[in-house]
């Protein structure tokens, strides 16, 4: 699974104004989260159509990373989250974004990124969906 990250100067309206952009192209965003780091926003996005919401985004002012997402099904209960997040801690394995994706029949679907992907494969083969 592809995640797209924008890196942006926060303002009032960027959400706005990026998710209008993606409507525009018939994108429908399947995943959002947004983080301000002081001046800075940092967005990250999984959506259904993620050729389409590239090629939009490169052809906008806003600066679109891709990255490459796992996504891992753990039991939807306490401390089964931690527990995942120990086995990265154990391998010094830094992640760069952890979204939730879904919760559903006892089950939490998680997206991770990091820039040591094979790595995160290895150490969540147990867990990985995709």
């Amino acid at each position: 699974m592809k995640q797209i990250t924008i890196v942006h100067e926060d303002r009032a309206g960027l959400l706005a104004d990026i998710s209008d952009l993606l409507a525009n192209v018939g994108v429908n965003i399947e995943s959002i989260d947004a983080e301000s780091v002081g001046s800075t926003a940092i967005v990250s996005l999984i959506v259904d159509r993620y050729d389409d919401a590239l090629k939009a985004l490169t052809d906008s002012p806003f600066h679109a990373i891709s990255e490459e997402a796992l996504v891992v099904c753990l039991p939807d209960k306490p401390g089964e989250l931690a527990r995942l997040m120990h086995r990265f801690k154990e391998a010094s394995l830094n992640l760069r974004s952890v979204i939730i994706l879904k919760r559903d029949a006892g089950k939490a679907f998680v997206a991770l990124v990091t820039s040591r992907t094979e790595e995160a494969i290895n150490l969540v083969k147990d867990v990985l969906v995709s």
